[in-house]
């Protein structure tokens, strides 16, 4: 093989592989921007938290005292907030159906 012919073929590989890079950074950027459109509502929703941080300090402290003080009363209360949650998810998967 004369050195004018591996100097094609490398020009010919490096050309190959540079287009073999940009499909792969093409591929990335797309897969980058599902992901982050994939998790925009749970971070919307991480925000929400995070804004009602310091209620939900006080309230979390005034449940454990509570709980503390009177442990059947929290249980009662903890069944009642799962029953009350319960049924509105199922609301609202009722409403949205139709």
């Amino acid at each position: 093989m004369s050195h004018a012919e591996r100097r094609d073929e490398r020009a010919r590989r490096r050309a190959m592989l540079e287009r073999r890079i940009e499909q792969q950074r093409i591929d990335l950027l797309v897969a980058a921007e599902r992901w982050h459109g994939a998790g925009g509502e749970l971070d919307a929703r991480w925000r929400a938290l995070r804004h009602w941080r310091g209620a939900l300090y006080g309230v979390g402290g005034l449940l454990a005292w509570r709980g503390a003080k009177r442990p059947r009363a929290l249980l009662r209360l903890a069944r009642r907030a799962a029953t009350g949650a319960l049924l509105w998810h199922r609301a609202r998967r009722l409403l949205i159906r139709r």
